[in-house]
């Protein structure tokens, strides 16, 4: 898996906003079960990591659903399927005390997979049921380094390199050394920056 990614930040992240997100990614064409086996598998693998090593275990729709809300656990990770032989790998994990972050593994994915996968994660970010408070995408993944919680969450993170496009609170925006200078578009509840920004 290579680098790009597409990282989704919410405030009061809880099972109910996780079973929507879930349920919102699938009807957007992002599968939790194979499309072959049925199985819904849990993966330890970091997003951005480009090697494999990752455990993987075979759990049900309940099973996931019972700890994707973070209750009990910093972190989970689940395989989303594009097709029978590609697949998006997602983890969701506490990025503050009431902020988690669902982070999705972008690298391996062909131009076109890529295009549809970031379109079906855009769809379903900033929903009614959970508070998106912004995102960041970036599909080559020449920010893999940045610290994104910092920006998003905090505002105070410096970037040294763009992603393809990034959204932020207004108060996070306006107080960012960086961002309050540059032009930017308004995408309520955000503001967007970025070369991409009308293509997410």
């Amino acid at each position: 898996m290579g680098a790009g990614f597409f990282h989704s930040y919410h405030l009061g992240w809880t099972r109910v906003d996780a079973g929507t997100l879930l349920g919102d990614l699938e009807a957007a064409g992002l599968r939790l079960a194979h499309p072959v086996t049925g199985r819904i598998v849990l993966d330890s693998q970091d997003p951005a990591s480009p090697v494999s090593g990752g455990t993987r275990s075979p759990v049900s729709r309940e099973q996931l659903l019972s700890i994707a809300g973070l209750e009990r656990l910093d972190g989970i990770g689940v395989r989303l399927w594009v097709s029978h032989d590609l697949d998006v790998l997602m983890r969701i994990r506490r990025a503050g005390p009431r902020v988690a972050v669902a982070e999705f593994g972008l690298g391996g994915l062909p131009p076109e997979e890529l295009e549809k996968a970031v379109r079906a994660i855009r769809l379903t970010v900033g929903r009614a049921s959970v508070l998106c408070i912004g995102f960041v995408v970036d599909r080559e993944g020449a920010t893999v380094g940045t610290d994104w919680d910092g920006v998003v969450v905090d505002g105070t993170a410096g970037l040294d390199r763009w992603p393809d496009a990034v959204a932020v609170r207004e108060d996070i925006a306006s107080g960012h050394p960086q961002l309050a200078a540059l032009e930017s578009v308004e995408q309520s509840p955000w503001r967007v920056y970025g070369n991409a920004v009308l293509s997410v």
